[in-house]
C-alpha cells in the first residue's frame, strides 16, 4: 500500500507498470514523493511521482509517454486528475550537477507534457532520498547522493527573496487557493532554511505557529483550517486575507534575512 487511498494506489501501480513497458530497458524505477512520501498526503494533495530512466526519453518512447499522460485525466475517478511528476534521467538526478536540466513533466490535471525544471531541485531530491516510496526499482538511496543540511539551507535562503513575484507569474491572485498556497510555501521554505530538512505543508504551518511571532497565529490558523479548500473552484479569498498573505511573505523574507546577520557577541 503506497497511500491510504485504494483508487490512487491502483492508479500509481498502473502508471508505473505502463511506463515500465514503454521505457523497456531504459526504465530504472518509479517513486512517489511529495506530501504522501512525507506522511501527510490527503484528499487535497496531489500525488507527486518521479520515474527514473537511464536516458532522457525521446522519439517513440517520448511520444508513447505523452499519449499515456494525455489519457490519464480522461479516466473516471478522483485521482486521475490529481497526479503530477517527471521522468528524470539517472545521471542528472544523482547530484547537484544535474540541477537546471529540464525533465519531461506533466502538471496536475494537464494532458500535455512539457520539458520543465519543475521537479529538478534539491527539495525533490531530499524527499526522494530520505522518504521516497518505491513503486518499482531500487531504493532511492542508491540513485541520489546525500544532500547536506547546509546545501538545503542555502537553497532555501536563495529561494525566498522575490518568491512571491514568481508565484504571481503563474497563479491566479484572486483565488482562495493561492492565498493558502502563498502562506504554506513561505512557511515550508523558511522551515527548510532553518532546519535543513523538508516538511509537508501541514507540518510547516504547525512549525511556523510555534516559532514565529504570535501576531501571525490568526493567519496561520486560517490557512490550516482552509486545508480542505479544493484548488479547482475559483473562489476569491475573504476580504483582507490575500493582503495578509502578502504581508506574511514580506515578514518571512525579512525574518530569514535577519537570521543571517551576525550576533553582536560574534562580532
Amino acid at each position: 500500500m503506497f497511500t491510504p487511498f485504494p483508487e490512487l494506489n491502483a492508479l500509481l501501480r498502473d502508471l508505473n507498470e505502463t511506463a515500465r513497458e514503454i521505457l523497456q530497458d531504459t526504465y530504472v524505477g518509479g517513486y512517489l514523493q511529495g506530501s504522501f512520501a512525507l506522511g501527510s498526503g490527503d484528499a487535497q494533495s496531489d500525488a507527486d511521482f518521479i520515474i527514473v530512466t537511464t536516458e532522457t526519453p525521446s522519439g517513440q518512447i517520448e511520444a508513447d509517454l505523452r499519449r499515456l499522460h494525455a489519457a490519464i485525466p480522461t479516466r473516471p475517478g478522483f485521482w486521475s486528475d490529481n497526479i503530477e511528476g517527471s521522468y528524470a534521467d539517472a545521471d542528472s538526478l544523482r547530484g547537484v550537477g544535474g540541477l537546471g536540466k529540464e525533465w519531461l513533466f506533466v502538471d496536475r490535471a494537464h494532458r500535455d507534457m512539457t520539458w520543465d525544471e519543475h521537479c529538478n531541485n534539491l527539495h525533490t531530491r531530499w524527499i526522494l532520498r530520505n522518504h521516497g516510496i518505491v513503486l518499482g526499482g531500487p531504493p532511492t538511496r542508491y540513485l541520489i547522493d546525500p544532500i547536506s543540511e547546509k546545501a538545503m539551507r542555502e537553497a532555501a535562503r536563495q529561494a525566498l527573496p522575490g518568491m512571491l513575484e514568481g508565484i504571481r507569474e503563474w497563479a491566479d491572485m484572486n483565488h482562495t487557493w493561492t492565498q493558502k498556497y502563498i502562506v504554506q510555501t513561505y512557511s515550508r521554505v523558511l522551515y527548510t532554511m532553518m532546519t535543513g530538512k523538508v516538511a509537508s505543508k501541514a507540518a510547516a504551518i504547525q512549525w511556523a505557529r510555534s516559532v514565529l511571532d504570535s501576531v501571525w497565529l490568526p493567519l496561520l490558523t486560517q490557512v490550516a483550517e482552509d486545508r480542505a479548500t479544493p484548488w479547482k473552484p475559483v473562489d476569491p479569498p475573504l476580504p483582507g486575507n490575500m493582503q495578509r498573505a502578502y504581508e506574511y511573505a514580506a515578514y518571512v523574507e525579512k525574518f530569514a534575512a535577519n537570521q543571517l546577520q551576525p550576533r553582536k557577541d560574534q562580532d
